[in-house]
């Protein structure tokens, strides 16, 4: 009988870096840097689906993670090698994001090619990477754990926004140098690869690999894998019935999560567009708020252990609620104040993005809770499919401010995702759900 070797400070630390490393890939590609260069310099001038444009690659990307998620959890669960799956993925995307510094202005669907291969592989790295906190951590710790990781991955964030605003993309585009603005951001994608895949490092080094493959699945070839995989997929109703209170919060968390990836995926553009802050200036808040968000990380991880995951998500959701009020009322507050309205969305963005780790790794401590030992990356390869019907909820943000010709009126639907999130979540029994989870196998 093979027994698990006991879990070390190292190999927290190593599990710990995966969030470090993709950090990189959704704070420079998604939020930061690519988006606002997408929408300014690849789409065309005078285009009427500039948001629009962006909204679809982020959706397109979505499907093939939601599609892929299950199936892929459901293999990983059979064939015992989630660490070979995460390392996969983890080169796809570092190789397709370096690959956008091939694309210039107007190649609207080659970049968006590329955003569909690098964020889908991003996402599926970050399910297979959530499958192994149960591994490592046990549920008294799991809440710590989480929120360490988040907390390091804003970091990772930090280093990768110096990295991109700072060393390479050096200056605002000035009109007499178009080309040396394009050229850097394109260089910044291929730094971005190169830090996400080295920074993964330690993980694959460090961390052990504990699963077992499935009793006749030791030596399974990958065509028998995914035989196994598609059926587990197709069984998927009966799996949910069979875990309802873990289902009935994956709803929940959809519908919130619809809110934080809808600020994810636009915040970059909302702050240069409507904020109109320049590209220095832009690099600036992020950076403050890396650390911002690793803080909160790491306070709300704290605060888990007093008062529970499902408290510590509802008050991060009002939070949130509070903080996006904040932005579409931004005029309105500033004039109050006599402020200038980019100091006090500066304060506001900070603010809300104290929450956005805690939010996240609350979450994924209550996957790990309400998941049955044996059946660990198939549940967070349904929590990633579920995180990514949010992130389709969330493109609405694009359409909406296209259709509306107001990004103003696109924040109202942020904050409506985040209120009816909270609504279903008061409503999940997390208790019952542990319990059912942990007294018998699904």
């Amino acid at each position: 009988m093979n027994v698990s070797p006991p879990v070390t400070k190292k190999e927290i630390f190593g599990w710990a870096m995966f969030d470090f490393a993709n950090s990189s890939y959704t704070t420079v590609v998604i939020t930061v840097v690519y988006s606002a260069f997408f929408v300014g310099h690849i789409v065309p001038p005078g285009s009427g689906m500039r948001d629009s444009y962006w909204s679809i690659a982020i959706l397109l990307s979505t499907v093939v993670a939601l599609v892929l998620s299950p199936l892929a959890g459901a293999i990983c669960d059979y064939s015992g090698k989630k660490k070979r799956y995460l390392f996969y993925s983890t080169a796809v995307c570092a190789l397709a994001t370096a690959s956008l510094a091939f694309v210039g202005p107007g190649g609207i669907w080659p970049a968006i090619a590329l955003i569909v291969v690098s964020n889908a592989a991003f996402m599926l790295s970050e399910s297979f990477c959530g499958s192994f906190l149960p591994d490592i951590s046990t549920p008294k710790n799991m809440g710590k754990i989480s929120g360490i990781g988040w907390g390091i991955g804003y970091l990772g964030g930090l280093a990768s926004v110096i990295v991109a605003t700072r060393v390479i993309i050096r200056t605002d585009p000035p009109e007499s140098a178009p080309f040396k603005y394009i050229a850097e951001n394109q260089m910044a994608m291929v730094a971005i690869g190169l830090f996400f895949f080295v920074a993964a490092l330690p993980t694959f080094l460090l961390v052990k690999n504990r699963s077992r493959p499935a009793p006749g699945f030791e030596r399974a070839g990958f065509g028998k894998l995914l035989a196994a995989g598609f059926r587990e997929f197709a069984q998927g109703a009966a799996t949910a019935r069979k875990n309802r209170i873990l289902f009935q919060f994956l709803g929940a968390f959809m519908v919130y999560m619809a809110g934080l990836d809808a600020i994810v995926k636009f915040v970059g553009i909302y702050a240069r567009e409507e904020v109109r802050l320049s590209a220095g200036e832009l690099g600036m808040l992020f950076l403050v708020l890396q650390l911002s968000a690793a803080a909160g990380a790491l306070v709300f991880g704290w605060l888990e252990g007093k008062i529970g995951p499902k408290r510590t998500v509802l008050l991060t959701l009002a939070w949130w609620i509070v903080g996006v009020l904040g932005i579409y009322f931004l005029e309105q507050l500033a004039a109050l104040g006599g402020s200038d309205p980019k100091r006090v969305f500066y304060g506001l963005a900070l603010m809300a993005g104290a929450g956005i780790g805690a939010t996240q790794a609350s979450s994924r401590t209550v996957v790990g809770l309400l998941s049955p030992p044996d059946k660990t990356a198939q549940m967070f390869g349904f929590w990633g499919m579920f995180s990514r019907l949010g992130t389709v909820l969330g493109t609405s943000f694009g359409f909406v401010a296209d259709g509306f010709q107001s990004r103003r009126a696109a924040v109202l639907v942020v904050v409506a995702f985040f209120v009816l999130g909270a609504i279903l979540l008061s409503r999940v029994d997390i208790d019952k759900g542990i319990r059912d989870a942990h007294g018998a196998r699904a």
